[in-house]
């Protein structure tokens, strides 16, 4: 094992970075609430091939009654945004939170097309994972029961009380006038439909409403369960976390059909790879990123992980049985290899 931690932990005062030291990953999340999903299907509670509605019958409205789980998992369901305001209030009450989205109408025919569920994705994932678990738990309880606990990771959905601030490091704040030139590292056309404020991607990260992606760091935030986007943790057990769904060992009871399912390369969506809302091709598969077209990653295309705003990022790659995680607070402007990232990620495969 590689382990390696440097840098500044809060900006204001130039406190170091040290070993134990936890932060926010952004969508670099979704990769671990996929686990708790994977979990649920090894214990045979889920199908990914069902109905949403067989085990969450009030998601069926507003024209979604076919959606699969597959269909949802992979960014096809039509459900990247939410019309109705939310807040942290909303957030934090999973039934009111849950009847919210169940009413979201799909803004395409669930299943023709994809495009990134960047926020919603966490919420619908939660829901499921009450419905299926027979002890209701919300994902977040699932994840440090199920996942943490076994594997002894610290990394949390909705961050303990008992963790002291001086653990956590701070994302840091970056002034627009400073961040538009880096806006020509992301896709042109993305930039563009961000500075829309009626486009679709706009609207996907508009809900709830932030001044910028570092309010997700803020402490009403860093409380809540945001499956999608707000784990805090360490890149050491992030990557512990993924070691356990890379075989050859499953110390968390995984089943080799749902590994099957996970290596699995997802078929194109009928209109093709173009994602609706990143503007770019993406390929996704049951709640996980897929390596293609340029952003390559792992020996091959059973590979499985996810990247998060500002540059983190965590994979599997079952083929050589190696996991890896990368984490950071100061934010970049890749969509995918960020330069400090796909260094290390470079020199381990060149060690291997």
């Amino acid at each position: 094992m590689v382990d390696l931690w440097g840098g500044v932990r809060d900006a204001r005062d130039g406190s170091p970075w040290e070993e134990d030291t936890l932060v926010l990953v952004y969508s670099t999340s979704k990769g671990l609430s996929a686990m708790t999903l994977a979990i649920a299907h090894s214990r045979g509670w889920l199908d990914y091939d069902e109905r949403v509605t067989t085990y969450w019958p009030e998601f069926g409205q507003a024209g979604k009654r076919d959606v699969t789980v597959r269909q949802l998992l992979g960014h096809e369901a039509g459900l990247p945004l939410i019309d109705e305001p939310l807040d942290a209030q909303v957030l934090a009450d999973f039934d009111r939170l849950a009847a919210t989205i169940a009413r979201q109408r799909p803004l395409w025919e669930p299943g023709t097309r994809h495009g990134y569920h960047g926020v919603s994705l966490g919420w619908y994932e939660g829901e499921l994972i009450r419905r299926v678990d027979p002890s209701h738990r919300t994902l977040g309880r699932f994840f440090a029961q199920e996942v943490a606990a076994p594997l002894s990771l610290d990394v949390h959905f909705g961050l303990p009380e008992d963790v002291p601030p001086e653990r956590i490091a701070r994302i840091e704040r970056v002034r627009p006038l400073k961040a538009l030139p880096q806006l020509r590292h992301l896709p042109p056309r993305m930039v563009g439909a961000m500075l829309n404020r009626r486009s679709v991607t706009f609207r996907t990260f508009a809900n709830p409403r932030l001044r910028n992606v570092a309010d997700l760091d803020r402490s009403e935030y860093r409380r809540l369960e945001f499956p999608a986007g707000g784990a805090i943790g360490t890149a050491r057990d992030i990557a512990r976390a993924y070691s356990a769904f890379s075989g050859p060992d499953l110390p968390l009871g995984l089943t080799t059909s749902t590994l099957e399912q996970l290596v699995r390369f997802p078929v194109r969506p009928p209109r093709g790879w173009f994602d609706e809302v990143l503007k770019v091709d993406t390929a996704f598969s049951l709640g996980f990123a897929r390596p293609l077209r340029g952003f390559r990653f792992g020996s091959s295309e059973r590979a499985f992980g996810h990247p998060g705003a500002g540059g983190s990022f965590a994979f599997a790659d079952p083929d050589r049985d190696v996991a890896f995680a990368y984490v950071m607070n100061r934010l970049g402007f890749h969509l995918n290899d960020d330069p400090r990232e796909k260094s290390l990620r470079d020199a381990l495969y060149r060690s291997l």
